[in-house]
Order: structure tokens, then sequence, then C-alpha cells
């Protein structure tokens, strides 16, 4: 699956200097000479490691640099974190039933830095209509046009209460599978794929694509103008109360928007439920994504999703704390 990769801290340069730093929170002894040159190892306040020496008799030539020569301050590197590490780590405590399959990506909004579990491609259910209605807006931009006060109509009781016929109408009026695959490239989606015909619910997906898709919806860096991205994070903050469920459960209270999909196999009999949208968690913003698959009831994969978001939230919360 197009997995997001954490991003680790970069090491920072070596800096030269002539002159030692006092300023240290604490230092270590690392050596004495036999000429009695005492080196110590010190951490200054910024966490830089330094190295200086006390000399209690005559230091050792080859301690000193020579006349204009400078010391030199090795860099330090600070140890990245491995994200998908810890949200695997994280996903040990959820136990999918037999059969069922779960993915789940998170991004941590203020430091950019994400994370993926799972792979495989979902069917997306109804959270497809956040991506219908993204491409609607988009194509509206393109044109240089406002939505109409019929498409409006459709968007809200799309996002708001997931009716299906007016999904079906968003999605004739963008083109079907090819307006929403069109629109995917430009936003970045690289393993999704829409549904044949005007079956727009068995478009084919992955949690790093539907985390993508919500950088798109929340985020500053998207193909969607400020107000596309405002009017639809708006209706993801207003779901129908029986449909508050899914990865609004890591979230504080009512600090969430989202949109969930749900939809019971005719062949097997199994459900699929996915949940996307944005959490707040102690005052931090997350994009979660969470699907799965093979679950014996609706229930159960309502608990699956809800699990699996809980555990992608704390995995980055409890790094964070350490």
């Amino acid at each position: 699956m197009d997995r997001h990769r954490s991003r680790g801290r970069r090491a920072r340069p070596v800096r030269r200097t002539s002159i030692l730093y006092t300023a240290v929170a604490s230092a270590v002894l690392v050596g004495v000479t036999g000429a009695g040159t005492v080196y110590v190892q010190a951490h200054a306040h910024d966490g830089k490691s330094l190295v200086s020496s006390a000399s209690s008799a005559s230091a050792l030539p080859s301690a000193s640099p020579s006349a204009g020569e400078e010391a030199s301050v090795e860099p330090v590197v600070e140890p990245s974190v491995d994200r998908d590490a810890l949200l695997a780590k994280a996903m040990r405590s959820v136990t999918p039933a037999a059969g069922a399959k779960v993915s789940v990506a998170v991004l941590d909004v203020d430091s950019g830095e994400s994370a993926a579990y799972g792979d495989g491609t979902f069917d997306t259910a109804s959270i497809v209509k956040v991506d219908i209605l993204a491409t609607l807006l988009l194509r509206a931009q393109d044109a240089d046009r406002k939505l109409t006060s019929q498409e409006k109509a459709y968007a809200t009781t799309m996002i708001e209460n997931s009716d299906n016929a007016s999904a079906t109408a968003l999605w004739a009026a963008i083109g079907r599978a090819d307006g929403l695959d069109a629109a995917n490239k430009r936003f970045g989606l690289t393993g999704t794929k829409g549904g044949d015909g005007e079956l727009w619910g068995l478009t084919r997906t992955t949690a790093g694509d539907q985390l993508t898709l919500l950088q798109q919806v929340f985020g500053d860096d998207s193909e969607l103008g400020a107000a596309s991205r405002t009017y639809l994070q708006g209706l993801m903050g207003k779901i129908a109360t029986g449909q508050r469920w899914g990865v609004s459960a890591a979230a504080d209270g009512g600090r969430w928007a989202l949109k969930n999909g749900w939809l019971p196999r005719t062949a097997t009999g199994l459900w699929d439920i996915n949940s996307i949208g944005r959490v707040t968690v102690d005052g931090h913003d997350y994009l979660v994504a969470a699907l799965s698959d093979g679950n014996s009831t609706q229930a159960r994969g309502i608990s699956l999703v809800e699990a699996a978001s809980e555990a992608a939230v704390a995995a980055f919360r409890d790094a964070g704390e350490k």
C-alpha cells in the first residue's frame, strides 16, 4: 500500500568554534591523561555535546590545537522516532475477529509526522462521499463557479446524513469513476480506483490514500481553495447523531469532523466498516483513517475501527510524552 512513513529529525550540522561553552546543564568525566589533563564531555542547555579540558598540570601537545586551528565540535544526531513501529506496537492491543482485516493511518498535524499500519485495499463504502464532494468542488474551482443550490443540497444530505441518492446524483455530476480518478491524481492519491458504473461505494482505496485526501480537506497545501476546504470541513462537523462513531472515539468530547462508511456485502454477509476524519486530543489535531472489512456484524466493525483510531492517536501521544 501507499504507506506514509514517519519522518525522523535531521542531524544538526557540525559547528566549529574556538570558544568553549560555559553554560552547561551537566558534565560527564570521560578521561584523565597521564599529564593530568581532565577531559569532560558537557551537554549545553540546547542539547549540543561539547568536549572541554581542564588541566591540573601541563596539557599534552597533541591535546591542543595548533596556532590558528579551531577546535571541532562533532554533531549530535538526535534519534529518529520510528512512528510506524510505535503504531504497530499500539495495534497489538487491537484484535480483529477471525476473518476481519483492519488498516489505519494517522498524521500529527502539528509536526507533520505520520504512520500507517496494515496493507491492502478496501471498499470505501460511504467514506467516498468526501472524495466525491472534493472532486465536485475542484471542478467548480476549475470552472470559476460556485456550487448551485441543488448541488449544495445534495452535498449537505450526502455528507451529514450519508444519503445515497444524493451521492449518486453528484457521482454522475463529476463524471463517475473517470472524474473521481482524474481529481484523485491531482490530490495525490495513488492507490484509489473509482467503482464501476453507479457503484461508487465499491471504490477501492487504502488507509494511506485516505490520509492524503484528508490532508487535501484539512491542510493548507491543497488543490482545494480555502473556501472549498472550509465548506467541506463544516459539513463533516455536522454528522447526524446516529453516525457519530469511528475516529471520533479518539477525540476530546465533540472536537471532531468525520465521515463514516458501512456496507454489508451481499455475497458474504460480512461488513465493510470505515471511518475518516480529524480529531483533537489535548489541544493537538490528528488526521485519522481507519478501514476494515470482513466484519461479522456492523457493531463489531465499528468497535474495530474505533479501537484502531484510539491506538493510532495514542501511539503519537505516548511518544510525545516521553
